[in-house]
């Protein structure tokens, strides 16, 4: 069995712009829905925390994040061939960590108190 060429170019453009999406999500807070832990409830977009206990946004950024870099690979799938065969797969690798020491920043204040 092969693999087909649209799988790898799939591959690197998701991991890419999942971190890249990730960041951006978590920075401008772009959760896809809210949810509420202590009610055991979900809601659409961002919501504020409920009966003074902290709203969940996670999952919403990764549901964000997901669906923008499964579009992203989608339509890089159909690029012409030329255009993606020298895409590095190293990409994939290097784009996470540069999101690394932008998370750092991010969350300085958790751990510069």
């Amino acid at each position: 069995m092969t693999v087909p060429r649209s799988f790898s170019v799939f591959a690197i453009v998701f991991a890419v712009a999942y971190a890249v999406v990730y960041v951006i999500a978590v920075w401008k807070n772009y959760a896809l829905f809210t949810y509420h832990p202590a009610t055991n409830e979900f809601a659409l977009g961002i919501e504020k925390g409920k009966d003074g206990v902290a709203a969940m946004y996670w999952y919403g950024w990764i549901a964000t994040s997901t669906i923008a870099a499964s579009v992203a690979g989608l339509v890089a799938c159909y690029l012409p061939q030329r255009l993606t065969q020298g895409l590095w797969s190293g990409w994939s690798w290097v784009a996470p960590l540069c999101a690394i020491p932008v998370f750092c920043y991010l969350l300085k204040g958790y751990f510069l108190r």
